[in-house]
């Protein structure tokens, strides 16, 4: 039985925006039937009384503290710069004034 068609392999390539070569449309379609059974599979797993987590970790604030240091010379920092204008990397406008 069919989980996914191909006018859902369509619809999913056009959403992706991706181009699917004819030689490859069925196994997409065969690949996302896998994963959709598996998570079929999964949720038949009974997970009555399992505390909902975002990590697998008991995790707190892992960030390093934040220590300042020595800077990069302005010079060094823009010597790889396609262009620059004084001490400032230069990019193309991408909002209107």
């Amino acid at each position: 039985m069919e989980i996914i068609s191909q006018q859902d392999i369509d619809y999913i390539a056009k959403l992706a925006k991706l181009e699917i070569a004819e030689d490859e449309r069925e196994s997409c379609r065969e690949k996302l039937e896998a994963i959709f059974g598996y998570m079929q599979q999964l949720r038949q797993i009974d997970t009555e009384g399992v505390p909902i987590t975002t990590h697998v970790l008991d995790l707190q604030n892992v960030f390093r503290e934040d220590i300042p240091g020595e800077t990069l010379p302005t010079e060094a920092a823009l010597s790889n710069a396609p262009e620059s204008e004084g001490p400032y990397f230069k990019v193309p406008r991408i909002m209107d004034k």
